[in-house]
């Protein structure tokens, strides 16, 4: 199947990142190299170093960014370990670091990879084909309050509690192989007229499901200070979400290293020593434009947050 890609928010995320000629900049999920290819026209000394753990998607950015291959550097890894990647390359600050966080296009439409509650595959959800922990595994093995626990927190889904008791009931029966094999238990968990509205019923709990294989938020949560603080001054951090549990880290992360002194009130002197890291560029997020949604329909629920080293 062609890696499909549609670089969401292209025209904000080049503008937010201030791209400088000569500067290094880090596409964190290169996913398609969408927006990377459109960095890295961009430059004339400059570097793109481009990170995923998805090894389809670091082999597809070779392909899109083939012309410009002495100014690419691709690294098959987790952005979490930016850090020890930049080290490794010998590069110590960067101008501009991105984030399109999310399943792609491409990891959706591609029936064995089990992102899609649509298609029939093996309960898979890995981004890392490398890593042995899978969907599957979720699903069979968790006890039925942690299922609840994360439909709920990582799905947002108000049937998380029926749905964890159906898929136990399930599986005790025999194990859950397929996707479709869990939607039809997910649609006999939702009544018939709450799955009658909105979305897909399945789509909040393979959401939650995805996070948690993935570990998503928590690979979130560890990486926003980190690039921050790898911006020479002025460098800019742009970050695309997709639903509301990852845009409230950024926007939490974001607002905490802009934060200058936090001692009580009243204190004589600070003692806490903290100083100001970013500013933030976006006090609320950018959102795609009609026209975008209507070309695009999977960037609807997209948001970017920008902040900029001090």
């Amino acid at each position: 199947m062609e890696f499909k890609h549609v670089p969401v928010l292209l025209g904000e995320v080049i503008e937010g990142l201030k791209i400088k000629e000569d500067g290094i900049y880090v596409d964190g999920t290169i996913g398609g190299a969408g927006h990377s290819l459109e960095i890295v026209k961009r430059l004339t000394t400059g570097k793109i170093i481009g990170i995923d753990q998805d090894i389809y998607a670091i082999n597809k950015a070779r392909e899109v960014l083939k012309d410009y291959d002495d100014k690419t550097i691709l690294v098959h890894d987790n952005y979490v370990n930016i850090r020890s990647i930049l080290l490794d390359l010998g590069i110590e600050r960067v101008d501009g670091i991105l984030l399109d966080i999310g399943v792609s296009s491409y990891q959706l439409d591609r029936e064995e990879r089990g992102f899609s509650y649509n298609k029939d595959a093996p309960l898979d959800m890995r981004m890392d084909i490398s890593k042995d922990f899978t969907a599957w595994d979720v699903v069979n093995k968790y006890s039925q309050n942690d299922l609840e626990r994360i439909i709920w927190d990582y799905g947002e889904e108000r049937w998380a509690k029926r749905i964890a008791e159906f898929i136990v009931m399930e599986r005790k029966l025999k194990s859950i192989d397929t996707t479709l094999e869990l939607v039809d238990i997910i649609k006999k968990a939702i009544p018939k007229k709450a799955r009658m509205k909105g979305h897909h019923p399945a789509k909040k709990t393979f959401q939650a499901i995805r996070i948690e294989v993935n570990q998503e938020l928590d690979v979130l949560r560890q990486s926003v200070t980190d690039m921050c603080r790898l911006l020479n001054k002025g460098g800019r951090l742009c970050i695309i979400t997709f639903h509301s549990l990852e845009d409230r880290i950024v926007k939490e992360e974001f607002k905490e290293l802009s934060r200058d002194c936090i001692c009580p009130p009243g204190m004589p002197i600070c003692t806490c020593n903290k100083k100001k890291e970013i500013k933030i560029i976006t006090r609320k997020p950018i959102v795609p434009k009609l026209d975008e949604i209507k070309r695009n329909p999977r960037s609807r629920s997209s948001k970017l947050r920008i902040a900029e080293r001090v």
